[in-house]
């Protein structure tokens, strides 16, 4: 079974301060939609490398990225820094199509906007197959973001957000409007897949999402191998601590960190959190599992060790 503990505590978090980031975007030109991304991605390696990032999950092709055959001949450029997860919609990938992703290169995957629910009996192929080759899977949970975030700012009052949201109205008119539903993205689903494929590591976005926290604690909780992202923007970083969501709600080794934002607010980031471990007062031992070990697990990185008396 893949989720072991391991409490040894870790030399100063000063001297060896390793992050791995489940949940990075691969970058994209959204006003050139056609302009080649490898100028991105090298800037994104410096920008992550600058920021403190060891290891990072890139997540390419799906609906806005690169064909993965692109996406994965960029990324193996940076061997060291990036994992390459290829976006995939279950509906036309499955175990045949994921099986040639792995030989790519693509050593995880990602779903979001899927056209029925994350636990749908056609979409388990390709779960199988991701447990066979052994290929964490990140789920989105819940609502997907529209760029901005209205609980804290708008483009009535806000210049930045005034910008963004006509940057949105740009390209909703430039493509079709998606048939998306949060109520098929939900952590109750990551039950049915987790007891389905005890072996395959998964990963729920955003603690779940808002809205969700209940269902995703209760999974996290129960089921070995389910781990939830702190992705998502200050409003969830929010919640995590005024619902006492890390390290209390869900066990510390239940939990990744992932930036999931622009390459240039990747610094800030980090920062807030931890400006919030240090607000909780974590211990340098949760604080290593949070940044690196636990994501260095699912992905192989690290082995995971059971604890002894």
């Amino acid at each position: 079974m893949w989720c072991c503990v391991i409490h040894s505590a870790p030399p100063s978090r000063a001297a060896t301060l390793k992050i791995f980031d489940v949940h990075i975007h691969f970058p994209r030109n959204w006003e050139k939609p056609n302009e080649d991304p490898a100028p991105l991605v090298e800037r994104l390696a410096e920008i992550a490398t600058s920021a403190g990032i060891t290891k990072g999950c890139v997540l390419t092709g799906g609906r806005f990225g690169p064909s993965y055959e692109r996406g994965i001949e960029i990324l193996s450029q940076y061997p060291d820094l990036f994992v390459p997860v290829a976006v995939i919609d279950p509906e036309v990938i499955g175990r045949d199509e994921v099986l040639e992703l792995h030989e790519m290169g693509y050593r995880g995957l990602k779903l979001i906007g899927v056209a029925r629910p994350y636990d749908e009996p056609d979409y388990l192929a390709a779960y199988a197959a991701a447990e066979r080759l052994g290929m964490p899977i990140l789920f989105h949970m819940g609502v997907i973001g529209g760029g901005i975030d209205y609980s804290i700012t708008h483009q009535r009052r806000d210049p930045k957000a005034a910008a963004m949201f006509q940057r949105m109205q740009g390209m909703r008119d430039r493509n079709p409007m998606r048939d998306v539903s949060a109520n098929r993205m939900s952590p109750v689903h990551l039950d049915t897949i987790a007891q389905r494929f005890p072996d395959l590591r998964i990963i729920g976005a955003h603690l779940g999402n808002q809205g969700n926290y209940e269902y995703a604690t209760s999974v996290a909780r129960w089921r070995p191998n389910v781990a939830l992202d702190m992705s998502g923007g200050e409003t969830i970083e929010r919640h995590a601590v005024e619902l006492q969501l890390i390290g209390h709600e869900i066990g510390i080794e239940k939990l990744v960190f992932g930036s999931d934002c622009g390459m240039d607010d990747i610094r800030e980031h980090i920062d807030r959190f931890e400006a919030i471990y240090e607000e909780l007062q974590l211990s340098e031992a949760d604080r290593e599992r949070l940044w690196w070990r636990n994501g260095a697990e699912i992905y192989g990185f690290e082995e995971p060790i059971l604890a002894e008396e």
